[in-house]
């Protein structure tokens, strides 16, 4: 296993089948990641978001976990779509309400193209990304940008909202 700063964004807005409403149907993914051989090292608490683009579907519940694998990035990304999948996902339409979102976001600040684009082409715009990467990586440094973490946080759109939020008080999934 690797300890190299990997980053995976989670997120969802539909309750699935098996799991039930998102925030169990997302602790159920990361959960399930060792049995793909992705060791959870550190997760973000859970925000709540509005969907990017706005529309009016569901608000998300997001968080970002570092972990540790020996995949290579696009055998991690084949594995998260895999995890997606399992979780009930259907890719049908961009940006539609889904139980499961995984993004790869970082790899170790690897920079490439092709089948799979590193860093993540829009973690820079989003708060639901940002916020809760800031938690497990506080000194992150943007691959391409050479922006920090936090100068990145300081130029989101402050209409999109990321919130943390405690799930036990909340009762609209």
């Amino acid at each position: 296993m690797s300890e190299v700063g990997i980053f995976i964004g989670i997120g969802g807005n539909l309750s699935s089948e098996r799991f039930g409403p998102p925030q169990k149907t997302l602790r159920a993914a990361v959960e399930a990641l060792p049995q793909h051989g992705v060791e959870p090292l550190q997760q973000s608490r859970w925000y709540r978001s509005a969907p990017v683009p706005a529309s009016e579907q569901p608000w998300f519940v997001n968080a970002v976990v570092a972990v540790a694998t020996s995949l290579e990035p696009a055998e991690l990304l084949r594995v998260l779509h895999e995890i997606e999948n399992e979780f009930g996902r259907r890719r049908r339409r961009r940006w539609e309400a889904r139980p499961l979102d995984l993004d790869l976001l970082d790899y170790g600040g690897r920079i490439e193209a092709g089948t799979v684009r590193l860093p993540h082409p829009r973690l820079h715009e989003r708060a639901f990304v940002l916020l809760p990467l800031k938690e497990v990586a506080p000194t992150w440094i943007h691959p391409k940008s050479g922006l920090s973490i936090d100068q990145l946080c300081a130029r989101l759109d402050p209409a999109h909202l990321a919130l943390p939020w405690d799930e036990e008080g909340d009762t609209n999934t």
